[in-house]
C-alpha cells in the first residue's frame, strides 16, 4: 500500500464511526437528552450537551472524512471523547462498559496519530501540509 494511502485510510476508517455516530444523535435528541439527564443533569443542560455533541460528532467526523482541518477535527472529537467515556464507560468492571471504554481509548490514540500525522496528501489540505505542526 502506498505511504499516502496509509493517513487517508486511517481518517476514513475513524471518520465512519464519528459521522455514524452524530447521525444517531441528531435522529434521537431527545433519547440522547434523556440519556444525559440519566447521569444527574438538569434537563436543560441535557439538551445543550446533546446537541453540542452532536455537533461536535459530525463537524468533527466531516473534517476528517473530507481530510479538512483534521488537526481540529481530531482535537475537538478528543475533547469530546474524554469525558464521555468517563461519564458513559467509566465502569470498566462491567464487561460491556469495559469494552467501550477500551474502544475510546483506542480511537483516542487513533486521533492523536492523526493529529500527529496530518491528513495525507489524499486530502482537501494535503497540499498545504508541511511540518506535523504546520497549517491547522
Amino acid at each position: 500500500m502506498n505511504e499516502q494511502a496509509i493517513p487517508t485510510l486511517a481518517r476514513l476508517l475513524l471518520a465512519g464511526i464519528f459521522v455514524r455516530a452524530g447521525v444517531s444523535h441528531a435522529m434521537d435528541l431527545p433519547g440522547m437528552q434523556q440519556a444525559i439527564s440519566a447521569k444527574g443533569f438538569p434537563s436543560e443542560l441535557a439538551l445543550v450537551a446533546a446537541i453540542a455533541a452532536t455537533i461536535i460528532l459530525l463537524l468533527g467526523g466531516t473534517s476528517l472524512l473530507l481530510g479538512l482541518r483534521v488537526r481540529w477535527g481530531a482535537i475537538a472529537l478528543i475533547i469530546f471523547l474524554i469525558p464521555t467515556t468517563l461519564l458513559f464507560h467509566g465502569n470498566v468492571l462491567d464487561s460491556s462498559e469495559g469494552t467501550q471504554f477500551l474502544k475510546n481509548i483506542g480511537l483516542i490514540g487513533g486521533l492523536l496519530l492523526l493529529w500527529y500525522s496530518g491528513p495525507g496528501l489524499l486530502s482537501i489540505d494535503g497540499p498545504r501540509q508541511r511540518s506535523w505542526f504546520g497549517k491547522w
